[in-house]
């Protein structure tokens, strides 16, 4: 068995590789956003992520597949309902959920929206179904007017709480949205709460990198609590702390884009002795998937591909490097939400055999099952080690 000290987890977030068997459940039949980024692209350049064996997961066109992959490969088939960033981190870290966070497609009940507003001290606009960038550009004046935040949700199970940074500071909102998730619980226990901070002046306004979640805290042990209780370091880059309430998490690490969670990535390779760094880059989902602009993906998954050297070059013989996401976002679709899809599996150590296939895995908690078996953890949770594999 390889001998592991360290893991880098990094979820390239919404980067999904072909629509699950459940798909048509969640009106995402058909969907295939790696697959269709690279097809509108006219061709992806990715060499770095060819030569692992990106190609051999599905077709993709630009990344032909490696005759000898240098990662082992395959993919992960979604267990828990749901098709949201914290259901799918948490499936990650070993928590299969056995009902969907709850929705709102046709906005927050009233007795949701009064107690809120009770807690907040002030009135609130919107509460409807729309995209961060449309709802600010419709009710962002009004906001500078009366000082009221805007609240709005998606197709997530998400309450999002955007107000201008000279209207309402960010620590004040950050408060307002602790206020709204201890409201959000039980019944309407929402996955995320999120504040979208925004700046600029009307008809020109612009989010800032400011965003926050507070989710809901994880309902049992994941991999995290393992690892941490080892008295391993369990670094969370972007937004993992925020993902997970920061159970389990010995240093968060906020980002606010790709570039910025790349660059800590490589800080903390320089300073975790051992442990997991667990990595999200937003940027595929945030920027480009939920604002369908395939174009934009596909410039970011290049910037990854033309980054990735760098990370592999630190890496010694007992770090051990998956890639892999947390949902689809397919940006050549209608509509702006997530994606029911299957997600990469990749798995590169120095040591690994080339042109190891892992097949399709029945659930993303295999990836907790795996790390939890290289590190010598008792696991509880569900999931099927691959490290025998490798």
């Amino acid at each position: 068995m390889l001998e592991i000290n360290r893991v880098v987890l990094i979820v390239l977030d919404s980067v999904g590789v072909g629509s699950s068997p459940d798909a048509d459940e969640y009106g995402d039949g058909g969907s295939n956003t790696l697959g269709h980024v690279a097809r509108a692209a006219g061709g992806l350049k990715l060499p770095n992520l060819g030569s692992l064996g990106l190609g051999n997961i599905i077709p993709v066109l630009g990344v032909p597949p490696a005759i000898s992959p240098l990662a082992a490969w395959g993919r992960l088939q979604p267990a828990s309902p749901g098709k949201d960033t914290t259901t799918g981190h948490w499936e990650l870290a070993g928590i299969i959920l056995k009902a969907p966070f709850p929705l709102y497609p046709e906005g927050f009940p009233l007795e949701i929206i009064r107690a809120v507003e009770a807690a907040m001290g002030r009135k609130i606009l919107g509460n409807v179904v729309a995209s961060g960038t449309e709802i600010i550009a419709r009710l962002g004046a009004k906001h500078m007017d009366t000082g009221w935040p805007i609240v709005y949700t998606s197709a997530d199970s998400v309450f999002q709480i955007a107000a201008h940074e000279d209207v309402i500071p960010l620590a004040e909102l950050y408060d307002l949205c602790l206020k709204a998730r201890g409201i959000l619980q039980g019944e309407h226990g929402v996955a995320r709460v999120i504040a979208r901070p925004f700046t600029g002046k009307v008809g020109s306004f612009v989010r800032t990198g400011n965003r926050r979640d507070f989710s809901l805290k994880p309902p049992r042990r994941t991999i995290l609590d393992c690892l941490s209780t080892a008295e391993k370091e369990v670094i969370g880059i972007g937004k993992i702390e925020n993902i997970f309430a920061g159970r389990g998490i010995t240093l968060g690490i906020r980002t606010g884009n790709n570039k910025e969670g790349m660059a800590q990535t490589l800080t903390a390779m320089g300073e975790a002795r051992s442990g997991l760094i667990f990595v999200n880059l937003v940027d595929f989902d945030m920027h480009y998937g939920h604002r369908n602009d395939p174009l934009g993906y596909a410039g970011a998954l290049e910037e990854f591909d033309r980054w990735l050297p760098q990370l592999l070059g630190v890496m010694t013989d007992t770090d051990l490097l998956i890639i892999t996401a947390d949902h689809g976002c397919d940006p050549t679709t209608a509509g702006t939400d997530h994606s029911r899809e299957y997600v990469p599996l990749l798995v590169w150590n120095r040591k690994i055999p080339s042109g190891i296939c892992l097949g399709e895995r029945q659930t993303f908690a295999d990836v907790a099952a795996t790390i939890a078996a290289l590190f010598g953890i008792d696991w509880p949770g569900p999931g099927t080690s691959f490290h025998l594999l490798l």
